[in-house]
């Protein structure tokens, strides 16, 4: 049994380490020529009156640093988001000192890279100012050539408060406001972070702290050189239909100081194909594109589920004729994609969905925030944690969500190796922006660097320019008078059209571009980019909250072309809580519970959705019952994401009412900022949540949903697959809360589903069923089934549908005890629903979780990330069932 666990934690490790190796080749900047001189590690940090003075390590910011220097403590303890407001409002100074070989110092030119400042800076060499910095996304390179001194230098980096900055700029922009002002009250935050190139959410959210960082959050390095060097590379895979052949244009970005001639040498040998090309460089920034013709055909990459993720090493050489030389790796694949908006027959609007190589295909996956408020704490091991756990639900994308960061080139080398496709945000969300000169200018170099950081990814498969700004105009969210509306739809059409679309059109061919989601695709275009309608199921995606009707009322969910964000709050686990609380903290109702709380009404609207189908907590102890609340919002979370996400993929293949043919569900969403009540399925520090044990079925390949509608019980087939059509038969079972035998069984006669759609295979009235099975009412029985072949081979996950509410179910009980060697057994004497396992704070996760028990004796198997022992594991299980809390 030790060997099972251990197993798994080997597969685990060797996972998070291999996409390193891959990596190295693709970080390598070889020379031509270039000395570079890395100026990260340790640096000096001091706030503005000198109070404050303490070695710092760059690449980090102020927080981490304080944290580490013990000045404060962990900034996520308790109510220390608003203790340490003060960090943020504060100016701070980074210093470092170098010295330059003089064999380096006698070179033609030399540049200071910043790859990542953390926001609004003025940084200096050796008393002189050498440049500013306003744009966490871009990267900055300042000529230093003439300034580095024999000996010493000193680097100094001035970084103001992002929240000053904000202020003054928009209460400099006097002619119209820009809204919003400030976020709700209930989430702490702080004003105008629209004003701002940085982290939207860094300001607050509803989800988040407020923590406006400061610092300088990426590499810092000193290139110097006497011909040229490279700035960056992309490649950019293309498939020539007329010839059914595959091309790979490579552009090579040059910073040249001397002009120079040389080779270009480029090859791909597990293709056996390679070219070499004429190169002629002159003086400044320089860009060249090259075509490789391949000489024979590939395998192509396919979204996880949908075939294999074949990536291929492309090297290019660069030798110039003074021998200078440049060599380096990159991955690539060959794959296409297509976003398909189209009339469908029998329905007004158009289609909206992906075809991946000629093939469409049905997104399953989530939205993806960022992973810490401070981006220097995000570690590759958190980052595959949270994919793998992505990839495990059988979800195959995400929307990298426009409030947050661009992520880091280990995340979207992890997706191209997982074959999760990413819908990629620009960073505007839930928001108008300024569109003076400046602002402008540095937003083009932030998109300009971003697509070309990113294109060379076949994961990337979509550019959206912004998070629901369409909408906040369209649907007046800031109550803008309706004389200087056009004023606004002005700014939105000049900075997403004219600038950003314009930008990504001009770099990237290989990919769609969205203005915005949601949005009505092509016929928000027609309405002049800002819809009169952005949330209309019959174009586009959608974004669909409510919180107070009953979520098991699948009638009441929009049946849209694209479900791009939705979903129900819940809180994490206690021992997730435990680690930023105390005792005193742990009950629904403290001022912890209120502050960790970013949504409005937030905490009333779980227990309000809650009650509607179970009895909540209330147990006399108080952490049982803290516990048993928590574990409440979670089962309401878990079954009201359940019930929507079925019923967009039996959606998939309708048309009612001319709407349907729903073609991908991001839920909203993956991953948690800190530990507190939010949407995720997956909790800060990497625990699923039950939500996310439940979406590796309701995303499995072959589905069965079932529904009831106007007094019959359906069951529809769903399947991902291409091609294939699968004959099945549902499989129908009545059980009774007494007892583990089913009260009466059903069969379907065998039919087939349908590859790539929908598919109704069992029908029947419930009052009949009822009727038949004798012995069985709504209350006192549940249906369980599942779809298997004609032979009787099960091919779906088991389902279950209610047939009342839970809480008024008769005779559900459970008592159970536990067994376990990294195995833990379940004995019950009736059917238990919801059987939730917890080991409070050691690593892992279950096989399965938060399902229904049909059976005296039920093995579950806990794989853990870390050296465990059964002792411990005994001493931290918590099992839960829904009539333990009643």
């Amino acid at each position: 049994m030790n060997h099972v666990v251990w197993s798994f934690a080997c597969v685990y490790l060797l996972e998070v380490t291999c996409p390193d190796s891959a990596l190295a080749s693709e970080a390598k900047r070889p020379s031509l020529g270039v000395d570079v001189i890395s100026l990260n590690g340790k640096w000096q940090l001091m706030n503005s009156n000198s109070s404050v003075s303490v070695s710092a390590e760059v690449p980090g910011c102020v927080h981490t640093t304080l944290q580490r220097q013990g000045f404060i403590s962990d900034p996520y303890y308790r109510f220390n988001d608003l203790a340490y407001r003060w960090i943020s409002l504060d100016n701070w100074t980074y210093t470092t000192s170098f010295s330059v070989p003089s064999h380096v110092r006698g070179k033609g030119k030399a540049v200071l890279v910043f790859e990542g400042v953390d926001t609004v800076s003025t940084i200096s060499l050796n008393g002189l100012t050498i440049g500013k910095t306003d744009n966490m996304f871009r990267r900055y390179d300042f000529d230093v050539t003439g300034l580095l001194k024999d000996e010493e230098n000193v680097l100094q980096v001035w970084i103001m408060s992002a929240v000053t900055y904000a202020s003054q700029r928009s209460h400099a922009h006097t002619e119209y406001r820009v809204p919003p002002d400030c976020p709700p009250p209930v989430q702490k935050g702080e004003c105008h972070v629209n004003f701002i190139r940085k982290a939207q959410s860094s300001f607050s959210w509803d989800w988040g702290p407020s923590f406006p960082t400061l610092g300088i959050w990426k590499g810092v390095r000193l290139e110097v050189f006497n011909t040229s060097r490279v700035l960056s590379y992309t490649t950019s895979p293309k498939y020539d239909s007329e010839h059914s052949s595959w091309t790979v244009e490579v552009e090579l970005f040059f910073d040249v100081f001397v002009a120079s001639k040389g080779l270009v040498h480029l090859s791909i040998p597990l293709l056996q194909s390679e070219a070499e090309f004429q190169l002629s460089l002159t003086p400044g920034q320089s860009e060249k594109s090259f075509v490789l013709q391949l000489n024979q055909s590939v395998s192509l990459w396919w979204p996880f589920g949908h075939g294999e993720q074949f990536l291929y090493y492309l090297t290019i050489d660069v030798s110039l004729e003074g021998g200078e030389t440049f060599n380096a790796d990159q991955m690539v694949a060959f794959r296409t994609v297509e976003l398909v908006q189209e009339p469908i027959p029998s329905s007004p609007g158009l289609s909206f969905y992906f075809r991946i190589n000629g093939k469409p295909i049905f997104l399953k996956g989530s939205n993806w925030i960022p992973v810490h408020a401070f981006q220097d704490q995000v570690t590759t091991d958190m980052i595959t944690i949270l994919l793998r756990s992505a990839q495990k639900a059988n979800m195959n994308a995400l929307r990298v969500w426009g409030g947050g960061v661009y992520e880091q080139d280990i995340f979207y080398s992890l997706c191209d190796m997982y074959g999760i496709m990413i819908w990629q945000d620009f960073m505007f969300a839930c928001a108008l922006y300024p569109t003076e000169k400046d602002f402008i200018q540095t937003v083009r170099e932030e998109v300009t660097q971003q697509v070309r950081r990113l294109k060379s990814h076949p994961s990337v498969v979509i550019w959206s320019g912004n998070n629901e700004n369409e909408a906040a105009i369209a649907t007046d969210w800031f109550n803008i008078p309706v004389t200087v509306r056009p004023l606004y739809v002005k700014d939105y059409v000049h900075l997403y059209v004219e600038n950003i679309r314009d930008i990504v059109l001009q770099e990237d061919s290989t990919r769609p571009f969205l203005v915005s989601s949601p949005t009505n695709g092509v016929e928000s275009e027609k309405e002049g980019w800002v819809a009169k309608d952005p949330y209309d199921p019959h174009y586009g995606d959608t974004h669909f909250y409510s919180y107070y009707k009953d979520c098991w009322d699948w009638t009441a969910f929009p049946r849209t072309r694209f479900a791009s964000e939705y979903g129900f709050q819940s809180w994490p686990s206690l021992s997730t809580l435990s680690k930023v609380s105390v005792s005193s903290d742990w009950d629904f109702s403290s001022n912890f519970s209120a502050h960790r709380q970013h949504h409005e009404d937030g905490n009333q609207q779980m227990l309000k959705q809650a009650e509607l189908h179970y009895i909540l907590p209330n147990s006399t102890d108080p952490l049982q019952k803290y516990r048993d609340t928590i574990y409440i919002t979670q089962v309401m979370q878990a079954q009201c994401v359940k019930i929507q996400t079925e019923f967009y993929r039996r959606s998939r293949s309708d048309i009612v009412e001319g709407k349907g043919h729903t073609m991908g569900t991001l839920y909203w969403q993956l991953n948690d900022i800190w530990q507190g009540p939010s949407w995720s399925s997956v909790e800060f520090g990497g625990k699923w949540k039950m939500l996310h044990y439940w979406a590796t079925d309701f995303y499995a390949p072959i589905l069965s949903a079932g529904v009831e509608d106007k007094g019959d019980l359906l069951i529809y087939g769903v399947s991902d697959s291409h091609s294939e059509t699968h004959n099945v038969k549902a499989k129908v079972k009545l059980h009774s809360w007494s007892s583990f035998n089913a009260v009466c069984s059903l069969e379907s006669n065998v039919t087939t589903i349908k590859a790539g759609g929908s598919t109704l295979v069992f029908q029947y009235s419930i009052s009949a069923l009822l009727t038949q099975c004798g012995n069985c009412t709504r209350r006192s029985c549940i249906v369980t089934f599942h779809l298997s072949s004609p032979e009787g081979q099960m091919i779906s996950p088991h389902n279950h549908i209610f047939l009342s509410s839970p809480r008024y179910a008769e005779g559900l009980d459970v008592t159970e005890r536990k067994e376990l060697n990294f195995f833990v057994t379940l004995h019950c004497s009736f059917p238990a629903v919801y059987v939730w396992l917890d080991v409070d704070n050691i690593p892992g996760h279950f096989d399965v979780n938060g399902f229904l028990m049909l059976s005296k004796k039920s093995t579950v198997i806990f794989g853990a990330w870390r050296p465990t022992t059964a002792e411990e594991i005994t001493s931290n299980l918590h099992i839960t069932s829904l009539r333990d809390v009643y």
